[in-house]
Formats: C-alpha cells, structure tokens, sequence
C-alpha cells in the first residue's frame, strides 16, 4: 500500500565493509591508528526480515562498523606497540572476525562473517624510524647469519671433499702397494723357480762329471795289467837319453825290473781280487 509499506532493497550476497581511521590506544599509552579494516560478510536470506526488523536497513553498522571499532580498542589496550605492531599483527584478522562472528551467532544469526583483513596500523614518525632501523638491524643480523651458513656449508663440502680425495689417495696407495708386493711375489716365484732349475744343472753336471770320472777310474783299472805295465816300462827305458857306464849298470836294471815285476804281481793279484768280487756280487 502507497504510503503504508515501506521497500529496502537488501544485498543477501557477498559484501565488503571497509572501516576506516579506527583511532586506539596500546597498553603502552602510544595512540595508533588503523586506517582501513575489510570485513567481507553475508546475510543469509532466511534472515533477512529478522535482521531487518531487530536491526534495521543498516544493521551493519552496528555489527560491524561499530563493533570493529569497539573490538580493535579492546585489543590494543591489552597488548604493547611491540605486539600490536610487530608481534601478534598476524593474528589480529582471525582474532577480530572470531570476535565478530561470535556476537553476530549470540544476536544476529543471519549475519555471516567470512574474513577480516587488516592493514598495518599508522603509528608515530619518531617510532616508525625507530622500528625501521630496528629492521635494518635485523635484517643484517639475519644476512649475516645466512653468510655464516653458507660459509659453514662451504667448509663442511670442502671438508667432505678433502675426506673424500684423501680416501680416494688412500684406495689408489694400497692398490699400488698391493699390485707391488705381487709383482715382488712372483719375481720371488721366478727367482725360486730359476734357483732350483739352477741347482738341478749343477746337479747334472756334477753326476756327469762323477760318472765320467767312475768311468775314467775304471777304464783305467782295466788298463793296469802286467803287460801294459812292462809296455809302459820298455818305453821308458827306451826313451832314456842317458847312457850309464860301469860294471853297476846291470845290476841297476835288474834291481828294476824285479821292482817293477814284484809290483805288476801285486797290481795284478788286486785287479784279480776285485773281479774276484765283482763276479760274486753278480752271482
């Protein structure tokens, strides 16, 4: 009906409240401000003319403007510059939409909220230098901790490298020295093998030469018979160029023809005996 029923158009999809210049002041007593805060949000459409009845058109600005407002003074005010700032800045999104969400179900079911992005608080220039600098020092802290990580990865790979080339020498001397003390063993083999070849020469030789002498001492014994003897005796006295004078001289000859006879007898009577045995041995 004109002038009876009233109409709103009501946004029942996704929406995005932005809170701006939120004023605060930390445990410390520094006074920061936030300038934007995003509240993205729903209003689920079974709600609608709840909310809109309880709350009116702009319900938002009650559960939402005016409740990030009191939300981000609650809490600064329990926490120092240092944790609002640097600390716990990280945890002040999930920590607002918690607050947010938890009032909204108490009172206001049909209002959903979905995240909270929060911006960097703007504090004082004397501060912000200081955290600045503060910054810088801690970045350099940190280059220089990463240096000296890289310096002691470094050496720990040099020193791998060197452990590793050592074992490397290390393998390469002991397979030397083992391909040596094998080239030692078998000429020590060759050596062994060409001293006993040696001796066994030798050995023949000398068998060789003791039988040739067996044989020679032998031949010789058959030679020793009475008639080689006055043979060999003839010729000497043959072959004497002096001639003796005198009435001795016969006597001389005679004296050694009886020696060189008695001796004959008993070289023969030897050689006899000798054969004498060996006929009996062969018996």
């Amino acid at each position: 009906m004109p002038l009876v029923t009233q109409y709103e158009p009501v946004l029942v999809t996704l929406q995005t409240d932005q809170v701006r210049d939120i004023p605060c002041g930390t445990k410390g007593g520094v006074m920061i401000n936030f300038e934007k805060i995003e509240v993205v949000n729903k209003l689920k459409k079974e709600h609608v003319y709840e909310t809109l009845l309880n709350y009116g058109v702009n319900y938002d600005n009650t559960w939402i403007y005016d409740k990030i407002h009191h939300e981000i003074n609650q809490f600064c005010s329990s926490h120092s510059l240092q944790q609002v700032y640097i600390d716990v800045f990280d945890q002040i999104d999930e920590k607002m939409k918690d607050a947010l969400q938890c009032d909204c179900t108490k009172y206001a079911p049909g209002i959903e909220i979905l995240s909270v992005r929060v911006t960097k608080p703007i504090i004082p220039e004397r501060i912000r230098r200081n955290y600045e600098q503060m910054e810088e020092e801690r970045t350099k802290v940190l280059i220089s901790i990463e240096r000296q990580k890289v310096v002691e990865k470094e050496s720990e790979t040099q020193k791998k490298m060197a452990i590793h080339e050592a074992e490397k020498t290390a393998t390469v001397s002991n397979i030397l020295r083992e391909q040596k003390l094998k080239e030692k063993e078998n000429a020590m083999e060759l050596q062994e093998i060409e001293n006993q070849m040696f001796i066994a020469h030798q050995k023949c030789l000398a068998d060789a030469d003791f039988y040739s002498a067996m044989k020679e001492a032998e031949a010789n014994k058959m030679k020793l018979t009475p008639e080689f003897l006055e043979l060999k005796f003839i010729e000497a006295i043959a072959n004497n160029t002096k001639i003796f004078f005198g009435h001795k001289v016969p006597d001389m000859v005679l004296d050694q023809r009886l020696l060189v006879g008695n001796f004959l007898e008993n070289v023969s009577q030897q050689v006899h005996g000798e054969r004498q045995m060996k006929s009996d041995d062969n018996a």
